[in-house]
């Protein structure tokens, strides 16, 4: 799974909220001895703005390792940013997009939130600015419900596929 220092990857994963993004992203990160970074948590734990989020991006990329970023990617604008900083050092960005049916994703924000009220702000508020991905986008999609097992099958496919 490692990538080579000549063409490294990233993997980009984005959904709604509650619909598995992390739950994968942490599982594949241990699984294959990668580096995960949830830019959400990134920035709100440092109260950064966009623009130093985009700098701890780019020195990250630094690395040349293979890398998992979940966060900060909800729309095209934030997942074309990422992409054009991790391909101009070199890094070869996949998307992975995990969707997951609306009531599964209200059920697991009420058992987060503990409050209905709560869980539909945040389902509001997030699914409003979330953006779909584009045709040329050309996302790996996953879904939030399946086992972590075949999501990985899927993902390494897609992988191999990419490289043909």
């Amino acid at each position: 799974m490692e990538g080579n220092k000549s063409n490294p990857r990233a993997l980009l994963v984005f959904g709604a909220p509650c619909s598995g993004k992390t739950s994968f992203s942490t599982n594949f990160a241990k699984k294959y001895d990668l580096a995960f970074y949830d830019l959400d948590e990134i920035r709100d734990s440092n109260r950064l703005s966009r623009k130093n989020l985009l700098l701890i991006v780019e020195l990250v990329a630094r690395t040349g390792k293979t890398l998992i970023f979940e966060g900060g990617l909800g729309t095209e604008k934030e997942r074309t940013e990422i992409r054009n900083i991790l391909r101009s050092a070199g890094y070869s960005p996949t998307l992975i997009w995990i969707q997951t049916d609306i009531n599964t994703i209200r059920t697991r924000l009420k058992l987060r939130y503990r409050s209905v009220s709560k869980a539909r702000d945040v389902y509001d508020t997030s699914v409003e600015n979330l953006e779909a991905p584009s045709d040329h986008e050309k996302p790996i999609i996953l879904s939030g419900k399946h086992t972590f097992e075949t999501q990985c099958r899927h993902v390494l496919k897609g992988l191999a596929d990419a490289n043909k």
